[in-house]
């Protein structure tokens, strides 16, 4: 696995990019000027494969800042095209695995959220509102309960989050909504979670087509098992 600029590559070919996105990094650049996952790896391709020029890399999904866990970018415009269209298409599956404060009983089934939320943009946040109320977005998302731990003398459960829409915030969102805000949401648990904490949201898995070949791309990782993640040898 190659490391650049603390940005771990996990896969490579002439057509996709898939790495590791650490918490912090923007998917691509905003108005804090600060360095994005987009500026990186273009900056690494040019300067693994001695690109001249302008260097392409589209960016066809993205992560909140806070979050960290698997991107695939496409290298070529094709590859953009294909990707694009599986996501429109729901042939682009992402997997979440989280920490919420609280527990919740295990169930052998997924338990479906469904709510409107609302985005305000001069705050960057997010809220759950009535379905009538102006700019209100449909938003749903299922969630299954891995394990119930114990860390620094509180109760917090790991669950599995698959998004079945796309909303800013979504899942931090959501599942405060039930009362179980993610562990180090500053945004949205501010009673429950201490400053200077890791937001407890990793993308862990991705699966999609891949653009160019007949078969299906299936990539997996997990967060670094320390902190608020040590008991992820529960994790199956």
């Amino acid at each position: 696995m190659e490391i650049y600029k603390n940005i771990k590559i996990l896969y490579e070919d002439n057509h996709l990019l898939v790495v590791l996105k650490p918490a912090g990094v923007p998917s691509q650049g905003d108005k804090t000027g600060d360095k994005d996952m987009l500026t990186i790896l273009k900056a690494y391709i040019k300067e693994k494969y001695n690109k001249p020029g302008e260097v392409y890399l589209g960016l066809v999904h993205r992560l909140d800042r806070m979050t960290e866990g698997i991107m695939v970018f496409a290298r070529t415009s094709k590859a953009a095209s294909r990707l694009s269209k599986n996501i429109r298409e729901g042939d682009f599956k992402k997997k979440y695995i989280a920490v919420i404060c609280g527990t919740i009983n295990k169930q052998d089934k997924e338990v479906l959220l469904e709510n409107y939320l609302v985005k305000n943009e001069k705050t960057n946040t997010s809220r759950i509102c009535d379905k009538n109320e102006k700019n209100a977005k449909f938003a749903s998302l299922t969630y299954k309960v891995i394990d119930n731990f114990t860390y620094a003398a509180k109760e917090y459960s790991y669950v599995e989050i698959k998004l079945n829409t796309g909303r800013h915030h979504q899942i931090r969102v959501q599942m405060a909504g039930i009362g179980h805000p993610l562990y180090g949401d500053l945004k949205y648990g501010k009673d429950v979670n201490k400053k200077g904490d890791n937001l407890a949201l990793f993308a862990y898995s991705l699966t999609f087509f891949h653009p160019t070949k007949d078969e299906v791309m299936e990539f997996k990782a997990l967060p670094d098992k320390k902190g608020i993640w040590s008991d992820l040898d529960k994790w199956k």
